[in-house]
């Protein structure tokens, strides 16, 4: 389980309407505390891949997310995942999404339709990297989020 609030699924939508038709991706900001992951703020990073890839695909430079846990860190606080769009696709995992991810983040996936954010979905991985498991989202009205 996380637990988002709807200024954070707000500020995601923001950043993946804004970004489209590319990718858009950024950290979740928050607090790992008995068994379960909140988030209080995102740190949106920039996509380093090429203009022609940034459609299906968002690199981070590692140097970013350096950035991101450092900021974190002086604020008293963990990177509990990440987020990232799917432009014109679902808010379903990717076999790269898999291949990249991470144990015991959560990866938050925004659909973006058309230029619109339609839905937004939360997956953790396995620890043994074999599948992703939907992660259920506390906290928000999903269909108020997606609807706006």
């Amino acid at each position: 389980m996380i637990e988002v609030d709807q200024n954070i699924i707000n500020a995601i939508t923001a950043h993946a309407e804004r970004d489209y038709p590319h990718e858009c991706g950024g950290m979740l900001i928050g607090k790992f505390e008995d068994g379960k992951k909140s988030v209080v703020e995102t740190f949106p990073l920039e996509n380093a891949r090429d203009e022609a890839d940034r459609y299906d695909r968002i690199l981070i430079l590692p140097k970013d997310v350096m950035r991101a846990e450092k900021y974190a860190r002086e604020k008293g606080l963990d990177v509990v995942g990440y987020y990232h769009s799917h432009p014109d696709d679902k808010a379903l995992p990717s076999q790269y999404d898999l291949d990249h991810a991470l144990p015991v983040w959560s990866y938050i996936i925004a659909s973006v339709i058309s230029g619109t954010v339609v839905d937004f979905r939360s997956w953790e991985m396995e620890f043994d990297r074999s599948k992703f498991n939907e992660e259920r989202i506390e906290g928000i009205d999903r269909k108020t989020a997606a609807g706006r």
